[in-house]
C-alpha cells in the first residue's frame, strides 16, 4: 500500500472514529472565538490575514497575491496530527466534491503549524492524499510564524512523555473572500449543510 493510501484511509478511519464518538480532543478556547454557528458570512474583517512569504510544496517561495482574485478555503495544521488534522482535510475533500465544477471558483490552502517536520516534499505528498487543489504552505520557523500571528492562528508545541510533541492549534477552517480579507469560519464538526451554504455564499460573493 502507498503512503498516499495509507494517508487516505487515516483521515477516513479518523472521521469514523470521531463520529462514533472516541476520544476527545482539547483545544485553546482560541477556537472558539472564530466559529461560526449559522451560514452568514461576515463583513470583510481587516485585522486577520495579510502579508506573508512562505514556501509552496514545490519548495517555491509564495506569497499572499498566491490567493487574490478567487475567495479561499484555509485551513492551518500539521502533518503529524492524529485525528483533526486529516478530518478536516477529508472534509474538504467532500465540499469539493459535492461543488461539483463551482469548487473551481474557489482557492484552498492547508498551512502547516510545525515548520521543524512538515518540510515541502512532506507537506506535498501530505495533501495529494485528498485533493491536488489543496496547495500545501510551509516555511522557516520565523515564516510560519509570521503567517500565523498574521492571520491570528493559535499553536502551541506540547511536550509528550516519549520524548516527541504534538501541537494545539486553531481547529477552524478560514474563509477568505477575493480579495483575501476574512470573512468568517467553519468551525470543526460543523454542520455539513451549513459548511456548503457557507461555501456557496463565498462563491456568490465573488460573482456580485
Amino acid at each position: 500500500m502507498n503512503a498516499t493510501k495509507i494517508i487516505r484511509y487515516g483521515a477516513w478511519a479518523a472521521v469514523a472514529a470521531l463520529v462514533a464518538g472516541i476520544g476527545a480532543i482539547t483545544f485553546s478556547d482560541y477556537r472558539d472565538k472564530l466559529a461560526g454557528t449559522s451560514a452568514e458570512l461576515l463583513s470583510p474583517v481587516n485585522s486577520v490575514g495579510g502579508p506573508f512569504t512562505m514556501v509552496n510544496g514545490a519548495g517555491e517561495p509564495v506569497d499572499e497575491t498566491m490567493f487574490i482574485g478567487k475567495p479561499t478555503v484555509l485551513f492551518f495544521g500539521f502533518t503529524s496530527c492524529p485525528d483533526v488534522c486529516p478530518t478536516t482535510l477529508a472534509e474538504v475533500q467532500s465540499w469539493i466534491d459535492k461543488l461539483g465544477a463551482d469548487a473551481n471558483k474557489l482557492n484552498y490552502a492547508f498551512v502547516t503549524v510545525d515548520p521543524e517536520r512538515d518540510t515541502p516534499e512532506i507537506m506535498s505528498s501530505y495533501v495529494a492524499a485528498f485533493d491536488d487543489r489543496i496547495k500545501a504552505l510551509t516555511g522557516s520557523p520565523t515564516q510560519v510564524a509570521d503567517m500565523l500571528k498574521t492571520y491570528r492562528v493559535y499553536a502551541r508545541r506540547v511536550e509528550q512523555d516519549d520524548g516527541g510533541y504534538t501541537m494545539d492549534h486553531t481547529a477552524g477552517v478560514y474563509l477568505m473572500n477575493k480579495d483575501n480579507r476574512f470573512v468568517g469560519t467553519i468551525a470543526y464538526g460543523e454542520n455539513p449543510d451549513v459548511a456548503m451554504e457557507k461555501l456557496k455564499r463565498l462563491i456568490s460573493s465573488a460573482e456580485s
